[in-house]
């Protein structure tokens, strides 16, 4: 008996926590309104978002929206997340969805704005505001009516909301061209679901009073992303990347410009690789480009073809990382970008130049040089010079490639020498035309 009623009690107990648990509510809060502009930090947090309430199995997502736009590969990567979520997504349109906004909103299962509100206005603008081109706009146009169509709302509208030659009959006249829809016109067409002042009233609505409100924020991460993929960065990474690599070039060995370039490089893809403005394909192309330029300098003899591919392909992989997505690509936007890879790269040299100048004048510069001179007044000489003329035009065979340095053979003996500037084969006939001290100087001879 008495077992009978502990196996009873451990039942209901059971059951009253599974039902508590069960009652137990979670939505996401993301207040986009406090980031202003929509770019890859908000892309960021969105993601972010959508990725822990279908961890948690939350029951809902409420993005709160204020804003005027932003990028449009930001807008279309918060987009895709919002359409993949396993959980209800509500877009409580605080004010204003203008632009990027307005395909945000259009993505989300529900749309509730406050009272003068709008949303529309989704013409892409390129950076001077002039409107984008044909192929841009295509491409806006396409992605709005596909949200509209995957959340049951009017397509046709969504397409006014990107292109003026888009005419719907009583509402273009109303809504202007391209169209924004005010709080009531979004609720007579449809577009909009309810409308509320308050986070308060939208859970009110849905039934989610007593839910566990979780509020999603941008991170120490996101912020960081967010800085350094705005334009003004990105080219100061590029200028301290250009620099520290002419910097290596000039010195022996591995030293602080190498670094400097690695680093700076790496946080130009990783932040754009996080963000998905650029895929590993542009990181494999610009390591392709640094594999071509090693080959050209180790093992091919000149500069030629294949180092000036792989220096193609380096820039390319720079500009398309900036680029983003291809259907966003315009004529304008490229120009854009080349001349502020020009800009780095001429800032760039620029330091090179004047810090070849100025570093050696700098007392903590000069700790690290050795200055002091060993002349041969002091009886320092590096090689004698009183056998110079026995070389001179005397003929050997080359014991090595000289490129240009190398080894040949000349009357039994073996002389380190370097060309007059030709690729040399091994085993092939030389002739000295210079020799001074320790430096000797061959040319070929044809067999």
């Amino acid at each position: 008996m008495f077992s009978s009623k502990g196996l009873l009690c451990i039942t209901c107990c059971l059951i009253m926590l599974t039902s508590q648990s069960t009652m137990c509510q979670t939505v996401y809060h993301v207040d986009m309104k406090l980031e202003g502009m929509i770019d890859t930090g908000v892309s960021a947090l969105a993601e972010r978002a959508v990725e822990l309430a279908n961890h948690e199995e939350a029951d809902a997502i409420i993005f709160e929206i204020d804003t005027f736009g932003g990028r449009v590969d930001a807008a279309t990567v918060i987009r895709d997340a919002i359409l993949d979520s396993e959980v209800m997504t509500i877009a409580f349109i605080n004010k204003r969805a203008i632009s990027a906004g307005a395909l945000i909103s259009l993505a989300c299962d529900k749309i509730v704005m406050t009272e003068g509100g709008t949303i529309g206005a989704t013409t892409p603008v390129d950076g001077a505001g002039t409107k984008a081109s044909d192929k841009v706009t295509s491409y806006m146009r396409a992605e709005m009516r596909a949200t509209a169509e995957k959340t049951g709302r009017n397509s046709k509208i969504a397409e006014a909301m990107v292109d003026e030659r888009v005419d719907i009959p009583g509402l273009s006249a109303e809504a202007g061209r391209p169209a924004t829809l005010t709080t009531e016109q979004a609720l007579n067409y449809e577009i909009a679901n309810e409308t509320a002042e308050t986070i308060e009233d939208v859970l009110l609505m849905y039934g989610l009073t007593d839910s566990e409100i979780v509020k999603t924020e941008l991170n120490w991460a996101e912020h960081m992303v967010r800085i350094l993929t705005h334009p003004v960065v990105t080219s100061i990474l590029l200028t301290l990347a250009t620099f520290g690599l002419i910097a290596e070039v000039r010195t022996p060995g591995w030293g602080l410009g190498g670094t400097l370039a690695l680093v700076a490089l790496g946080l130009f893809f990783g932040s754009h690789l996080v963000v998905k403005l650029a895929e590993w394909e542009e990181l494999a192309l610009f390591v392709i480009g640094a594999g071509l330029i090693i080959v050209e300098v180790v093992a091919i003899p000149g500069f030629g073809f294949v180092g000036l591919l792989g220096a193609g392909l380096m820039l390319g992989s720079v500009v398309i990382t900036q680029l983003g997505d291809f259907e966003l690509w315009s004529f304008d936007e490229i120009a854009s970008v080349i001349a502020r890879l020009c800009i780095s790269m001429i800032c760039a040299f620029g330091f090179s130049l004047i810090a070849l100048r100025s570093l050696p004048k700098w007392n903590a510069f000069n700790r690290l040089v050795l200055k002091a001179e060993t002349g041969a007044k002091e009886g320092y000489v590096s090689s004698s010079r009183e056998t110079d003329g026995e070389w001179l035009g005397k003929e050997g065979r080359t014991i090595s490639e000289l490129r240009p340095a190398g080894i040949v053979e000349v009357d039994g003996e073996r002389l380190d020498v370097v060309t007059d500037g030709d690729f040399v084969a091994a085993r092939q006939p030389v002739k000295i035309i210079e020799a001074r001290g320790n430096r000797i100087v061959v040319r070929p001879l044809s067999d």
